[in-house]
This record gives C-alpha cells, sequence and structure tokens, in this order.
C-alpha cells in the first residue's frame, strides 16, 4: 500500500508543536471498526496501538456502542459530577459483582477525575495523608503521568524537563532485573531504609507498574513483586500499583497483580476502564485508608456516565465468565510464538523481546531501528508506537478482541517491516 501523506495545514499551522503521534501516522483518520482504521481517503491500517490501551475492546465495539446509545437516546446523564446516578449505581455493583467480589478484594472505589494521571495523583495524595509522610518510591523507567505528582515518579529525562520546576518527594529504586541480576532484589533499597544516616525520608508508599509499558515494556517477575510487598508490609509502607494500562486485562487477568498473587493497598485504573475510549479512572483502595473529608479531593468531570454505562457493559459482556482472560492468553501465545521468529530471523541485529498477554515488546542492538520498524509498518497499513527512554522498542499493544487472524496478519506485516529495514 503506498501512502500519500495529506495536506496537514490546519494541524501544521494551528494545533500545537506538542502533538506526537500524527507526526509518525500522516494520516487523517476518519472512521474505526475493531481492530482498523480507516483514513479519509479509503486506506484501511491494522491498528496494534489501540489508543495507547485505551480500547481493549477496539474501535466502536458494537455491544458497548449500543449501550451508550440506548443511553443517550432517553437522555440519560451525561454530567453528573459526584451525584448518585442510575448510572454510576449500575457501575457500581457490576464493578463489585463481576471484579471485586469474585477476587476476593475489599476496595473502596473513587472516581478522581477522567484521566489516568488523577487517578495517580489521589493514589500519591490519600497516601501521604494516611502516613503523615511525604516521601514517595518509585522504580527506574517508570511512567505514572504528565501532571507535577505523577512527573514526580517519573523517570523519563524527557518528560520530566517538561515540568519546568523540581520535582520532589520522589525516590527512584531499581526496578526488577535493572542491574542484570548482579544485585540482589532490593538490597539497595532495603539498606537505605534502616540505615538512619542514608538521606532517605521514611517514605508513605511505593508505587509500581506491573509491567513497564512507557518504559520499554518491562516485566516484573511474580516473584519481585512478592518480595517487594513483603517489604512494604515489614516497613510500614503503602504499596500502590499502577494499572492503567495494564489493567483491564491486557496481561490476561482483569488486574496485571493477579498472578503475583498479592493485594496491592492502593491501584489505579483508567485507560479501558471505561471499555469504548471514553475518559474514565478509578482509585480503589483498602476501606480503612479511606480518610478522606468530604470533597477533600474532587473534579468536575468525576462523573462521566457515559463512561460508566460503556464500562458496566464491558464488564458484564467481557469478564462475567471468564473467557476474556483465557482467549488473551491464548493470543499473548500465539504472539510470543511469532515474535520468536522474528528474533530468530533477525539474530545478527541482536533481536530480542519481552511482554505478557497482550503487551509485547520488540528491541534492537541498534536502538534507532525500532522507530524505522514503526514507520515501514505504518507504510504497510500497520499502526505500532515505540516505548522506552530512548524510543528503543516497538511496543505491540493490540485490542484484545482482535482475531487470530488479525493478530497474525499484523504480526507477519511487523516481520516484513524488519526485514525491510535491516
Amino acid at each position: 500500500m503506498t501512502i500519500t501523506p495529506p495536506a496537514l495545514s490546519v494541524f501544521e499551522t494551528l494545533e500545537s508543536e506538542v502533538r506526537s503521534y500524527c507526526r509518525g501516522w500522516p494520516a487523517v483518520f476518519d472512521r474505526a471498526q475493531g481492530a482498523r482504521l480507516t483514513d479519509e481517503d479509503g486506506h484501511t491500517y491494522l491498528d496494534f496501538f489501540a489508543g495507547a490501551g485505551s480500547l481493549n475492546y477496539g474501535h466502536n465495539n458494537p455491544v458497548l456502542k449500543r449501550a451508550l446509545l440506548d443511553y443517550l437516546e432517553r437522555d440519560g446523564i451525561t454530567h453528573g459530577l459526584d451525584m448518585a446516578t442510575t448510572a454510576k449505581r449500575a457501575f457500581l455493583e457490576t464493578f463489585q459483582n463481576v471484579v471485586l467480589r469474585p477476587r476476593d478484594l475489599p476496595y473502596k472505589v473513587m472516581f478522581p477525575g477522567p484521566t489516568g494521571t488523577n487517578a495517580v495523583e489521589a493514589a500519591l495524595k490519600l497516601a501521604r495523608k494516611v502516613k503523615g509522610r511525604e516521601a514517595i518510591v518509585s522504580f527506574t523507567n517508570a511512567f505514572h503521568g504528565m501532571s507535577l505528582g505523577s512527573l514526580a515518579v517519573t523517570g523519563n529525562a524527557f518528560k520530566r524537563a517538561g515540568a519546568g520546576v523540581p520535582l520532589v518527594h520522589g525516590t527512584p529504586m531499581p526496578f526488577d532485573n535493572y542491574l542484570d541480576g548482579q544485585v540482589q532484589d532490593f538490597l539497595w533499597f532495603e539498606r537505605l531504609l534502616e540505615d538512619q544516616g542514608s538521606g532517605l525520608n521514611k517514605p508513605a508508599a511505593v508505587i509500581v507498574e506491573t509491567v513497564q509499558g512507557e518504559g520499554g515494556i518491562n516485566v516484573a517477575s511474580a516473584e519481585w513483586l512478592r518480595a517487594l510487598a513483603d517489604l512494604c508490609r515489614r516497613q510500614d509502607m503503602l504499596l500502590i500499583v499502577d494499572d492503567i494500562q495494564m489493567g483491564c486485562g491486557r496481561t490476561g487477568a482483569f488486574f496485571s497483580f493477579e498472578e503475583a498473587g498479592i493485594t496491592p493497598d492502593i491501584v489505579t485504573l483508567s485507560k479501558s476502564i471505561s471499555g469504548y475510549g471514553l475518559p474514565m479512572s478509578l482509585c480503589l483502595f483498602n476501606p480503612e485508608l479511606d480518610l478522606w473529608e468530604p470533597g477533600e479531593h474532587n473534579g468536575t468531570f468525576r462523573g462521566n456516565n457515559p463512561a460508566f454505562v460503556t464500562a458496566a457493559a464491558a464488564l458484564d459482556t467481557y469478564w462475567a465468565d471468564g473467557q476474556m482472560e483465557k482467549q488473551t492468553i491464548a493470543r499473548g501465545e500465539q504472539a510470543e510464538q511469532a515474535l520468536l521468529g522474528i528474533c530468530d530471523e533477525n539474530s545478527a541485529l541482536g533481536a530480542h523481546y519481552r511482554g505478557r498477554g497482550l503487551v509485547w515488546g520488540l528491541e534492537f542492538t541498534d536502538k534507532s531501528r525500532a522507530s524505522a520498524v514503526c514507520a515501514r509498518a505504518f507504510d504497510l497499513g500497520l499502526l505500532l508506537e515505540t516505548s522506552g527512554p530512548e524510543s528503543e522498542v516497538v511496543k505491540l499493544l493490540p485490542p484484545l478482541t482482535v482475531t487470530p487472524e488479525e493478530l497474525d496478519e499484523g504480526l507477519r506485516t511487523l516481520a516484513r517491516a524488519v526485514r525491510e529495514t535491516a
């Protein structure tokens, strides 16, 4: 397929220079359904980006669309702040019955605002309020959002520099295998905690992603996560799991931490929790942590009722019977086998892969190759993004509802892009 870049005059002349994805995908998109996008010239693209993980159930999922249209047709509440509405009640009851109770999770549910960074800010604020301490520990190559509190626990130097002010009260520690297995897990962290001369203020909490998406698809082992949870218990620190991109089934189970058998004190969700790409986020926490005063943390758009409608429909449709988890694991095995073949074929390039469920990363010795592969993939009709601090990893994030045939098509296109950029 030959793509002719469109005249992007209004985007170039009026929209801010901060725009990013559109620079790598020079098309004007017009329609989307399932795992495919169509531009205004009729070219179709297979989407292995899925709204950065916001579209786990695909574009314009027909079941969720029907629920949304029915709700809007009857003039259902669209904006409700934190008022009680029938849509919010239906979501809360569904979330409790389909997600929390089957997993024996006691969490209270907070609606902090529409985006992931809103949920992270609420989690950090609550941890500090509960423990009466300021310091938060995060991990190398972490990404937790673009507002100031979230940036303070984010590792990427480029994103941190955009803050324009000092980012304080956050301390990074090595993520799993950051030191290539040469240093015992948490040796440095625990030594600092126990040494009165270390200069580390006692942290209120530790925040972690089980799989670092923006950081380069770095996968924490179940053993490492269990050891971290144990350290937090022994040292009186709250454990926050940021499940904004890896939750809602991306790694297989609904929560990415389930495989490790841990129960975080606080969990943040966003992206695919609405199921339809509508802005929505949750901050979940143990009941004893619910020390908020009414209105102490709020936000105008925390009551996005259309998102409640599609979220409840997504849970009922995909999570009531356990089939989505099995399907994602099967699709993940299909992806892993294809990536293994790509790496074998390109061993001279130092190609290697890593991931879980339906999130995978492909990296090469030459760090610039990832961007070239993604650019060629776009020319061939496949949307891929890069991740990692130097954009050195090709990131695969297809919808969980992708068919085996679509997944195979995308993986074959990826293999071709790698060959043609070698």
